[in-house]
């Protein structure tokens, strides 16, 4: 055991003096692994801190409600099936607060729905302008179920709502663009042509790589909404699950909708139904894609790069033939030359993915410094994952040259100028 550890790092110290020895050739032979494990690191880092920040997103809505709306979340072109579907209503909402006992809770909101999201409306304050807000009409209950939280003087309740009140609550970014020294409680804002006054602000919620939207929104009361805009018919309806009954008030609130829309049993739910852990289950297996084609770029690196090293390696044997020669007169077996060919291959590609570890570490922290919104934390798969295809590229590609090295006849060899 001790004679082969120190066959290894006799062929291990030949190697890093070879790879001393033609440092430029080196680099140059090992540009495409390290290319492809500098994507590799860059991607993981990226899809980790993107799936990390939507899962924070996700939860901070509340890990026991259930977000029901007439197309799927992530939806850019609904099919025709999508299209026609009914909208869902305020009596279903009722329906679900009095059939369904795991439901903690129901509220709705009602907006006027433009695929893939509703569109934008303009907010004036003391001739200041916000042209980028939504705009919303929630029941009291909707802020409870959706876990905002209140920052500043009060929400609306179910008088304000009774009554169809002129009063708005304000999301924390609405509140940075016009209340930057005073206080927004009391005053009167512009929201689409219809004044309100404003009577609570709610604090900031997490962001999504820099997604500043669920902040930038203007809540009022339902049926306030629907007095200024009686024809919009979408509504999106939240409720809240009895703490450890998930799964049952799943069941029973698609079963409530599939009977009040009139599905038959064999067909698909005409509704969307999810939760905080699908939404993120939904989010993965989108930027999954993007993470595929991505290592099939990053495979191209490494596939050149091997070859680069396959190649380089032939070279070597070439040019040391009569070394090869000379070891093996001495003594050297076949399985000390090809393991100091494999070992010198592995080195040599095992150098390259350390270096593209480090290029994609350091591109993910440069990200992270300049676009703080663009979370990126490297995995620790990801650096052992990158380090052992690099290797392995080495171990596939020297192969060949190792083998033919080994071959060599050293009487052949000696003579070989």
């Amino acid at each position: 055991m001790r004679a082969y550890r120190h066959h290894i790092r006799e062929n291990l110290l030949l190697a890093l003096d070879t790879l001393r020895t033609h440092k430029f050739r080196s680099f140059l032979t090992v540009l495409g692994v390290l290319m492809g494990t500098t994507t590799v690191i860059l991607v993981a880092s990226l899809i980790q801190g993107l799936s990390q920040q939507m899962s924070d997103v996700a939860e901070g809505f509340g890990t026991r409600t259930i977000f029901i709306y007439k197309l799927p979340p992530f939806t850019f072109n609904p099919t025709r099936e999508e299209r026609l579907r009914k909208p869902l209503t305020y009596d279903d909402m009722l329906a679900l607060k009095a059939d369904c006992p795991d439901l903690e809770d129901v509220g709705v909101t009602i907006f006027n729905w433009q695929p893939p999201a509703p569109p934008f409306v303009t907010v004036k304050y003391k001739g200041q302008e916000m042209v980028d807000a939504q705009f919303f009409g929630n029941t009291a209950n909707n802020f409870n179920i959706t876990n905002a939280d209140l920052d500043d003087g009060r929400l609306f309740n179910e008088v304000d709502d009774l009554h169809r009140r002129d009063v708005a609550v304000l999301g924390a970014e609405v509140v940075s663009r016009f209340f930057v020294n005073e206080d927004p409680v009391g005053k009167t804002i512009v929201v689409d042509g219809h004044n309100f006054t404003v009577i609570g602000t709610l604090a900031r919620r997490k962001e999504f790589a820099g997604d500043t939207t669920t902040d930038r929104r203007v809540f009022i009361p339902y049926y306030t909404y629907k007095k200024y805009y009686p024809n919009v018919k979408d509504n999106f309806i939240n409720a809240l699950a009895v703490p450890g009954r998930m799964d049952e008030a799943l069941e029973e609130v698609k079963a409530t909708l599939r009977l009040r829309r009139h599905v038959k049993p064999a067909d698909p739910d005409s509704f969307a139904v999810s939760t905080a852990d699908s939404v993120v289950q939904q989010f993965n297996q989108i930027i999954s894609t993007v993470a595929l084609a991505m290592i099939v770029l990053s495979s191209i690196g490494l596939l050149v790069g091997g070859i680069g090293v396959m190649n380089i390696m032939l070279v070597s044997v070439t040019e040391r033939t009569r070394e090869i020669g000379v070891r093996k007169a001495i003594g050297a077996r076949r399985s000390d030359i090809t393991w100091q060919f494999l070992l010198e291959a592995m080195t040599l590609t095992g150098a390259g993915g350390l270096i593209g570890i480090s290029i994609g570490w350091l591109f993910s922290f440069i990200i992270r410094s300049i676009f703080p919104s663009m979370p990126t934390t490297v995995p620790v798969w990801s650096i052992i994952t990158g380090f052992v295809v690099a290797v392995s590229v080495g171990l596939f590609f020297g192969m060949w040259p190792a083998v033919k090295a080994s071959r060599l006849d050293p009487i052949v060899a000696l003579r070989y100028e």
